[in-house]
């Protein structure tokens, strides 16, 4: 069987829980393969009971699912452990919970750095969340990282500890005027995750490639989305991971040629957490009418997103850097009630037009949109489970979403609940 990429296709928060809760139930790996906790997923289940998983792939809540934290991800063992115990306070089964021992490790050195850097840049912050998942990524760049299979040997975590705090600690106490980490501290503290951890640290490029082998499906789920991708997204406002679909294959280590669907998740408008240009942010009372009747509020940072109508060029875009072979559309719900949708078809920067994501930071800075508007709907939708049950504004809506966006729209969310979908193709099929 092949493997299939879920990935958000704007800003992160699209949704992409509830598309990998209703995929993950028909397959039997789900492989987070980016990020770290600065991310989450809600996801509703069939029983009404709601989670947020911040770390955890989504795979977790479905019986005999194996969900995989991949080497691509960067885990807090302390933050891990605290989710897995939420869930099983609830009564759900972690057992099969794997992580690649190939996973770094997000350190006490690296959430005091993020924190740090954050404030001294004042107004120039990038918005991060503090949680020191940047400052991870540069250390595996940089080839100091510590990964999961470090504790595994404390002796091996310990000098590598050492070697990468000599620098570390100088830039806290010198730069900063902070208290230098104590290497004993850390070193007793990991110890302490290792002896809850270490059953699950597995060759996890092994297990879903023998997976792959036996005809089984794989579902790739990324976190945050396509324009906080660190190489594609609109840096420098951007995650330092690459959530896109190619970095599918980087961060789980399935070859290219096994995945053979990328599904995008895109929001029936848009949003953004963070710094950052958003050209069809709404200042107005339609931005408060969104966030309200959307219950916009991040799942991980409880901090309000910004609220704006659909911008189709940056969903092109999308389609083009992913190979987007499918749209889940979520939320169409939300646009009930509204007069006119308006859709943001083109930009204009410096009074020319772009039907394309302008190629420079200065002139997507100064983009503004170019707007088209399509009637709206008064019509409750969250019982249609048929395209040709949607009222025929929203109907046209869709189709122009997808005319738009460059790939054919499967499944259109009108409703919280798991089950509140229209189904127009399989995305399994």
């Amino acid at each position: 069987m092949p493997a299939v990429v879920l990935i958000g296709a704007q800003w992160g928060d699209e949704g992409k829980g509830k598309a990998t809760d209703i995929l993950g139930g028909r397959v039997p790996y789900v492989v987070r393969y980016q990020g770290g906790n600065n991310a989450g997923h809600t996801v509703i289940t069939p029983d009404g009971e709601k989670y947020a998983l911040h770390l955890i792939p989504s795979g977790i809540l479905t019986p005999g699912c194996t969900p995989v934290i991949g080497n691509g991800v960067v885990v807090d063992p302390q933050v891990l452990i605290g989710e897995l115990a939420g869930l099983e306070e609830r009564g759900v089964d972690t057992s099969r919970l794997v992580i690649s021992s190939d996973a770094h490790l997000i350190m006490p050195h690296h959430r005091a750095l993020d924190r740090v850097t954050e404030r001294f840049l004042g107004k120039s912050k990038i918005g991060t969340t503090g949680r020191g998942i940047g400052p991870c990524y540069g250390d595996k760049v940089a080839r100091v990282g510590i990964r999961a299979q470090d504790l595994l040997d404390l002796g091996i975590l310990r000098q590598k500890l050492e070697a990468v705090l000599r620098e570390k600690n100088q830039i806290l106490v010198k730069v900063y005027n902070r208290k230098a980490i104590d290497v004993d501290e850390v070193v007793e503290e990991y110890a302490g995750y290792a002896e809850v951890l270490k059953h699950r640290i597995a060759d996890t490029r092994l297990l879903l490639g023998n997976a792959l082998d036996r005809d089984e499906w794989v579902l790739l789920e990324g976190s945050q989305g396509t324009l906080l991708d660190v190489d594609h997204g609109t840096y420098p406002f951007v995650t330092s991971s690459n959530p896109t679909a190619g970095g599918a294959s980087a961060g789980s280590g399935i070859g290219p040629t096994r995945i053979t669907r990328v599904v995008g998740i895109l929001k029936a408008y848009t949003t953004r957490v963070g710094s950052g240009p958003f050209p069809t942010e709404l200042f107005d009372a339609s931005g408060d009418y969104l966030r309200t009747k959307g219950g916009e509020v991040g799942v991980t940072t409880g901090r309000d997103r910004r609220c704006g109508w659909f911008d189709a060029v940056i969903a092109r875009y999308a389609s083009r850097v992913n190979g987007t072979t499918d749209y889940f559309l979520t939320k169409l719900d939300v646009l009930s009630g509204l007069e006119t949708v308006p859709i943001c078809v083109a930009y204009e920067v410096d009074g020319e037009r772009h039907d394309e994501m302008p190629m420079t930071q200065t002139d997507f800075h100064h983009a503004t949109p170019v707007y088209e508007e399509m009637p709206g709907w008064s019509e409750d939708i969250t019982g249609c489970r048929t395209f040709d049950e949607l009222p025929a504004a929203a109907q046209a809506y869709v189709k122009r979403l997808e005319e738009l966006s460059g790939a054919r729209i499967s499944v259109i969310g009108v409703g919280p609940g798991r089950d509140e979908n229209v189904l127009i193709h399989d995305l399994l099929d």
